[in-house]
C-alpha cells in the first residue's frame, strides 16, 4: 500500500481504518496494474489514467465508489444523479464489506468505463470506453 493511501488510512478511527485497508488490499488485488494515488485527498485507483473506485470517510460510514458504476447493474450499488455514471456504497464496519460483491464489481469495472480522463477536454460530456 503506498505510504499516502496508508496515512489516509491511520487518520480514521480503528473501525473505519479496518474497513480502509481492507478495501485497499481488495482494490490492489482486484485491479492490477493499477496506479493509486490520494486523489482530491481521498485514495482513488486508476486504469490508464481514469478513475475508476476510490473510498473516503462520509458521514454516513466509509463510500467506496466506482466512477462507471452505474453501468454495472448491481443492486447492492446505489446510484445517484444522473449526469455522471457514478454508484457507491457505504461501509459501517468491515463485516459490513460482501467480499464476493467487492470482487464482482471490480471485474465489472475493469470492462465498464465511462472516459473520466478526458470529460474535461469534452466539456463535460461522458463517453463510454470500449475495453475488451
Amino acid at each position: 500500500m503506498r505510504a499516502d493511501i496508508a496515512k489516509y488510512n491511520t487518520k480514521l478511527t480503528p473501525v473505519h481504518k479496518k474497513v480502509c485497508v481492507l478495501l485497499a488490499k481488495e482494490l490492489d488485488a482486484g485491479l492490477p496494474g493499477a496506479e493509486n494515488k490520494l486523489w482530491h485527498g481521498h485514495p482513488v485507483w486508476f486504469l490508464e489514467g481514469n478513475p475508476i473506485a476510490g473510498y473516503s470517510l462520509q458521514r454516513q460510514g466509509i463510500r467506496l465508489m466506482f466512477w462507471s458504476g452505474a453501468g454495472f447493474d448491481e443492486p447492492g450499488l446505489n446510484v445517484v444523479g444522473g449526469k455522471f455514471k457514478d454508484a457507491s456504497v457505504f461501509f459501517g464496519d468491515a463485516a459490513d464489506v460482501k467480499v464476493t460483491s467487492l470482487r464482482r464489481w471490480l471485474r465489472k469495472s475493469r470492462t465498464i468505463q465511462w472516459d473520466y480522463k478526458n470529460i474535461v477536454k469534452r466539456k463535460g460530456r461522458l463517453v463510454r470506453l470500449k475495453i475488451e
